[in-house]
């Protein structure tokens, strides 16, 4: 087996020597495809299709159920897994995030956050009962999993239009416990990363605008598009996290999916082979899955919609800590 190394230095299985290239050949061509189907969801379907006939508008459906593999391959850009050449990694992620409605860089400082502080800072379905009520923290809860998180990736464009130091001032004011979003803020407005964020953001509103504009009366379907992605997105995103233990960043559930839909995801169900190696990348999961002898903790869509029992009270441990 060759090593290499994981995003937090420590060393990660890789596949069989010239698996690697076949599989960053496939990623390279999925990106391709992405980003081509990215733009014709935007600009071709409007300008081309629709104006021959309004049922072209259906091709929204299927691309609305691709979100999942899209937001595979920008958190394999994340990674620095999705091409091997890191400069055109990273542009191939600023693409494709562009086109998903975020900055690159957002998206990249939170999700490398969230591994860092998943299950201790970060615990979104957890409250408190001795500082907040049940009804409070579902007030919270529930936006949140119903399409909130993405409309919150996309409200954050607006930080663009302030100074370095405003952004850090609001990354104070929002700073909270549990609560990762603080050092967003304050990592966002560092010198090397806000003119990045800048550029990107104004990508990504010239580009909606203009897909808006161009779908004309039709720009429903494009709104109605994009409340799918923002509704997919939230609710997948802590299905692999909720209800599992506190304390404990390495906490995350393998979700069992038929193989087909598993390689339709990018191995994305795998999510605890992922948190144990985030080095991997996406077609090397299944293979340490298997090798470890791992077993599924759940099956992706009953994992999914036991998020709709909602927030989860903290209890009092013994240790002094936390559980949930």
């Amino acid at each position: 087996m060759r090593e290499t190394r994981t995003v937090d230095g420590s060393p990660g299985p890789r596949g069989p020597r010239g698996s690697g290239d076949t599989g960053r050949s496939i990623s390279a061509r999925l990106t391709a495809v992405a980003l081509a189907i990215g733009l014709s969801q935007l600009f071709v379907l409007p300008l081309v299709l629709l104006p021959r006939d309004t049922a072209w508008g259906w091709l929204l459906v299927p691309i609305g159920l691709a979100t999942t593999p899209f937001w595979s391959l920008i958190h394999e850009a994340i990674h620095g897994s999705l091409i091997r050449r890191r400069t055109v990694n990273d542009y191939c992620g600023r693409a494709l995030a562009i086109l998903y409605g975020s900055p690159f860089a957002l998206l990249k400082i939170g999700h490398l956050l969230h591994h860092r502080y998943n299950r201790t800072r970060e615990r979104t379905e957890v409250y408190d009962p001795a500082t907040t009520s049940r009804r409070s923290a579902a007030a919270g809860y529930y936006p949140r999993l119903l399409g909130g998180l993405y409309l919150l990736e996309v409200a954050a464009l607006a930080l663009a239009l302030l100074p370095a130091a405003a952004v850090r001032a609001f990354g104070r004011r929002v700073e909270e416990p549990d609560s990762i979003a603080g050092m967003v803020f304050e990592r966002l407005a560092r010198d090397r990363v806000l003119p990045e964020f800048r550029v990107d953001a104004a990508a990504v509103l010239v580009l909606h605008v203009a897909a808006f504009l161009a779908y004309g009366p039709h720009g429903w379907m494009l709104a109605a598009a994009l409340f799918a992605r923002a509704l997919i997105i939230s609710f997948s995103d802590n299905s692999y996290h909720y209800g599992t233990a506190l304390d404990a960043p390495l906490e995350a559930l393998d979700l069992r999916l038929p193989r087909a839909l598993e390689g339709f995801a990018l191995s994305f169900n795998l999510h605890g082979v992922h948190h144990r190696h985030p080095g991997l990348r996406w077609y090397e999961l299944r293979r340490v899955f298997d090798r470890e002898g791992a077993r599924y903790d759940d099956g992706w869509f009953g994992a999914a919609a036991r998020q709709l029992r909602g927030p989860v009270p903290l209890e009092p441990a013994s240790d002094g800590a936390g559980r949930a």
